[in-house]
């Protein structure tokens, strides 16, 4: 990819990293979506186009899902969690993402 469009560096910033956790992989290896932790701001087009950009793979859909943070109590004060969005991410037939290939 010679040509660096102007808002590709905009792009970069949306994935926040991949959810690992239990659900995450039962939602993988069902569904075949992976599920990534966005900024707050993303939208659907942004997800896509940055999972396109990062992984070279072609994405079907995102489904966007906003997560309030959990009430929480530190000591004799009460707080809450940051509020988080997630982007589930459908991959086309025959596409595949590999976190530990992408690392090295």
């Amino acid at each position: 990819m010679s040509q660096v469009r102007k808002n590709d560096h905009n792009l970069m910033k949306v994935l926040l990293g991949p959810v690992i956790s239990e659900k995450a992989t039962m939602v993988a290896e069902k569904n075949e979506q992976v599920v990534f932790q966005v900024t707050r701001d993303a939208n659907k087009s942004d997800v896509k186009l940055a999972v396109e950009l990062l992984f070279k793979v072609q994405v079907d859909s995102v489904q966007i899902v906003n997560q309030k943070g959990k009430p929480k109590r530190y000591g004799r004060f009460e707080g809450r969690r940051d509020h988080t969005k997630k982007a589930y991410v459908s991959l086309k037939p025959g596409q595949e993402i590999n976190f530990e290939a992408e690392a090295n």
